[in-house]
């Protein structure tokens, strides 16, 4: 039972696909990535702060509130 060159054309996909991945081979010290990382969060809580200021989380809990009110048991 051979696989023929099935096993040669599985090693260059996976090579293939190597290069896309994003992971610790990015060339950054932990320092560096800890810089960046940080940076970004910083962005993005600036990002969420903005849009509270704005008045649109996008999120809602009034209507959770309404559908407790709905399910049944209790008075009506």
């Amino acid at each position: 039972m051979t696989r023929g060159n099935q096993r040669d054309r599985d090693r260059e996909r996976a090579a293939a696909r190597k290069p896309n991945a994003k992971g610790s081979q990015d060339g950054l010290t932990p320092e560096q990535r800890r810089e960046r990382d940080k940076k970004a969060l910083e962005e993005k809580a600036a990002k969420k702060a903005q849009q509270a200021a704005a008045g649109g989380t996008g999120t809602s809990t009034d209507n959770n509130n309404n559908n407790n009110k709905n399910k049944a048991g209790g008075k009506k």
